[in-house]
């Protein structure tokens, strides 16, 4: 096994993940009327696939990057997870799989549950980082924007114009 793939998550980080996905499936899947029956990580040799759907109702996600062995973002996780719901009604990518797709993932982010752009919590480092020399760049990640509730409330029955 490489030096990597030893610095990646705990077993304890990933069993955290998990339980907080299941949480978040068994709400989706209830709002849509989808027969889940259970989420499972993906096998640690899976590397090429993110998430499978499989007609008995089962789901299976990648949690980690297939090198690394980071946990993936949260976000991330719950857009693989609103793909893999939407195939316990539509086991194709056709235009109404799409669409659920899309519905699911919306549903999801009027939840709270997907929020793009928030970053995940960083683990505390060993030692503190130091500063960038000067003249080099550095990346921030920006939270995600707010997005209008245009059709909750009094809002929806207000003109369009």
């Amino acid at each position: 096994m490489s030096q990597e793939r030893t610095s990646g998550a705990s077993p304890e980080q990933r069993l955290r993940v998990l339980e907080q996905l299941r949480r978040d499936a068994e709400l989706l899947a209830l709002d849509f009327e989808l027969p889940l029956r259970q989420i499972q990580p993906e096998g640690p040799r899976v590397t090429r696939r993110y998430g499978v759907c499989y007609e008995d109702g089962e789901i299976r996600i990648r949690l980690t990057h297939a090198r690394s062995g980071r946990l993936l973002k949260y976000s991330a996780l719950v857009d693989t997870l609103c793909h893999e719901l939407a195939h316990l009604r539509h086991f194709n990518h056709g235009r109404r799989f799409q669409a659920l797709y899309r519905r699911i993932l919306v549903r999801a982010r009027r939840r709270g549950i997907y929020r793009p752009g928030v970053p995940v919590p960083a683990p505390v480092p060993a030692a503190a980082p130091r500063a960038a020399p000067r003249g080099t760049l550095t990346t921030q990640v920006r939270p995600a924007p707010l997005q209008l509730e245009l059709f909750s409330g009094s809002a929806a029955s207000a003109p369009r114009g």
